[in-house]
């Protein structure tokens, strides 16, 4: 009889193999995992539709405008930028537990699995804010599971790569909120006419419920729904403790008020200068329009933010949108030539010429200043020269042509010098000016501050009867503020490709001394009584609080008004596009616009005055004979001149023209060694 085996149950065999399986496929599956996540993390993102999109930024490397051919309007803001009614009334309906998740809702997710598997249909979803983000960067919306799979794999991939802030912001950004309103910033804009960051809760609950259906719940199609939708965001905003009961009560009743459908009025930041970017990188800098439109360039600017909104906050206040009247203001910043702020019109969206490059535009008396620095610096004349301001036939190209020019009003002043021709905007004393000099030599002055449009060298050049642009007249008069130093307008500062790559770099620009500075200083002076008693730009002076020296220009179609500071220097433009003459309340427009602008945009910039050069002297001049003067003078000035042409005579008006004592004097600013040796000393 055989002895009966021992050999161990086959079911426990099988149960142990099962389990070293599981076991196996648990480490494979952990380890493919873990190979995955490492594949992930190190691998970048797919660009995104709005990633293709180059960017310009401000010289805070800020985002301000988005180059794109589908018309979609991008108008980033940070989260601080965003009401926290509106972040919380998302966070509310969209993804309550955003903050403690890492991507994906599980609990949620599971309790979607269900409710379909009753229903049998995939109607209810458990999408994340991350989710959603990840589809609408770089997915589309089909229900299929490929589309799902990358999804997860593209929400793994955010989650890594990026912070909750971050994500958050990306996706207020980037969300439809319906009628062509791609994120909050263009959402709120385009439904209440104001900023994300001022909606109320009743606003922010309307907004935070419409991309679940951008047109089923769009206040615009269906109110119903809209204020349905409503209702259940400021309920769920209850349920998470972030607004109490009566809250959600008072803004449900709350009548809210949209722009009407159409009328709405997409504001993008400093249109007209995005418009000019994208010329000139297309037309000089070697940038194809399919790198601009596709190739995620960023394109560093020079642009000043706080300017530029500023400029645009003035022109809004000082010019009626509906008007067909127009504006342009341009400014820039004379010791780099960097262009700080542009307006190209009153209103981008009835009209996209940009004005600010108009070279059809006369300047009329503001053309003077350039001739009067081609008589200071050619010698020819000096702040106390005289002219006879009366009615005056002139006689040029030898005796075969006249001309005949007039003041405003028919107002002439006798004998007045420079200074009070300047504050007084006279027009025969700037023609004698210029039959003294030459017509050629003011064109010649003109071409070495930067004016490239057409002059004729007729004597009617002195009241700027020359069409020439705006952007070229803040740039002249840059030159008069920089001391005679030309720095040429810039605008793109660096361009890098979508992987970071510098493409255009813009090279040091060093400058070049067209004019004397010791000229371009005495002209400073004399154009600063522009804004003092007398001068025609004294009705703003009041709202000017730092050293500033212009002046205004009119002509029957023309009015303005151009000025720098040690800082800035400032065009603008007043008038019609059509040829019809502009009225006179019309022409007061542009100082206001410059004075407002100048004040504003320096606010945080203390005050400065404008450095005395080499080659300036001071001194005591008696106002009625124009010679140096004594101590019997009842009157006296204080004048600055070119070294060599100051008064050498005494006044012999009052006393006896014998001086007390030596005249003051001030040679600014040696520039020897030992002279800055003593200052470094005395510092």
């Amino acid at each position: 009889m055989s002895r009966p085996s021992h050999k161990p149950p086959k079911r426990k065999n099988r149960l142990r193999t099962i389990v070293k399986l599981l076991f196996g496929v648990t480490i494979i599956v952990l380890l493919a995992g873990g190979v995955l996540l490492l594949y992930l993390y190190n691998t970048g993102l797919p660009v995104a539709d709005t990633d293709r999109n180059s960017r310009i930024l401000d010289n805070q490397d800020r985002v301000m405008a988005t180059f794109s051919t589908s018309g979609r309007s991008y108008e980033p803001v940070t989260l601080d930028q965003i009401s926290s009614t509106l972040v919380e009334a998302t966070l509310s309906v969209e993804d309550r537990k955003f903050y403690d998740h890492s991507g994906f809702d599980i609990k949620g997710m599971g309790r979607a699995v269900l409710v379909n598997l009753e229903k049998m249909d995939r109607s209810q979803g458990a999408s994340t804010l991350t989710q959603q983000l990840a589809r609408n960067l770089y997915l589309s919306h089909a229900k299929t599971w490929s589309r799902k799979i990358m999804e997860a794999l593209y929400t793994v991939q955010l989650e890594m790569k990026y912070s909750k802030t971050e994500i958050f912001q990306m996706y207020l950004n980037e969300i439809y909120y319906g009628h062509g309103a791609y994120g909050i910033e263009a959402a709120s804009r385009m439904y209440f006419g104001k900023s994300s960051s001022d909606l109320t809760l009743a606003e922010s609950a309307m907004l935070a419920g419409i991309p679940k259906g951008p047109t089923y719940y769009s206040p615009y199609n269906h109110m119903d729904n809209a204020l349905t939708r409503q209702k259940i965001v400021l309920s769920t905003m209850v349920k998470t403790g972030y607004i109490t009961k009566q809250e959600a009560n008072t803004a449900a009743r709350e009548k809210l008020v949209f722009l009407p459908q159409g009328g709405q009025k997409t504001i993008v930041t400093a249109p007209y200068f995005r418009d000019y970017v994208r010329q000139l990188v297309i037309n000089e800098l070697g940038v194809t329009e399919e790198q601009l439109d596709h190739g995620g360039l960023n394109i560093y600017t020079t642009l000043d933010g706080h300017a530029q909104q500023v400029a645009e906050e003035v022109v809004a206040k000082e010019m009626d949108p509906d008007s067909e009247l127009e504006t342009a203001l341009i400014s820039l910043d004379p010791r780099t030539g960097y262009i700080k702020a542009m307006v190209g019109g009153t209103n981008y969206q009835n009209n996209q010429y940009n004005h600010t490059l108009a070279t059809t535009r006369q300047p009329g008396s503001a053309f003077k200043p350039i001739m009067y620095l081609s008589a200071l610096s050619s010698l020819q004349m000096n702040p106390l020269s005289i002219f006879k301001s009366e009615p005056t036939l002139f006689h040029y190209d030898n005796n075969r042509k006249t001309y005949q020019p007039s003041n405003f009003g028919d107002k002439y002043l006798g004998e007045i010098d420079m200074q009070q021709a300047i504050a007084a905007s006279d027009n025969i004393y700037a023609v004698n000016t210029i039959m003294t000099l030459g017509s050629e030599k003011v064109v010649e002055t003109a071409r070495k501050m930067g004016i490239e449009s057409p002059l004729q060298a007729v004597p009617s050049l002195a009241l700027g009867t020359s069409p020439i642009s705006p952007l070229e007249m803040a740039s002249a008069f840059g030159v008069i503020s920089n001391a005679g130093l030309l720095k040429p307008p810039v605008a793109v500062l660096k361009i890098t490709d979508s992987t970071g790559e510098i493409i255009y770099e813009a090279e040091p620009i060093q400058g070049e001394q067209v004019v004397d500075a010791a000229a371009a200083y005495v002209l400073t002076h004399l154009m600063e009584s522009v804004f003092e008693a007398g001068g025609t730009g004294n009705r703003v002076s009041s709202i000017m609080k730092r050293p500033v020296a212009g002046k205004t220009g009119t002509t029957n179609t023309d009015a303005w008004l151009v000025g720098f500071t040690p800082e800035l220097a400032t065009a603008v433009w007043v008038g019609y596009d059509k040829g019809r003459n502009i009225e006179n309340a019309d022409g007061r427009r542009a100082a206001p616009i410059f004075a407002q602008y100048t004040e504003r945009a320096l606010e945080n910039v203390p005050p400065k005055i404008f450095p005395i050069p080499a080659g300036v002297v001071s001194v005591y001049i008696n106002p009625e004979s124009g010679r140096l003067a004594t101590a019997d003078c009842p009157n006296k000035t204080l004048e600055v001149f070119i070294q060599g042409t100051e008064p050498t005579e005494y006044c012999t008006l009052h006393g006896s023209g014998e001086p007390e004592q030596a005249p003051l004097k001030v040679e600014t600013q040696d520039e020897s060694w030992w002279s800055n040796l003593k200052r470094w000393w005395m510092e």
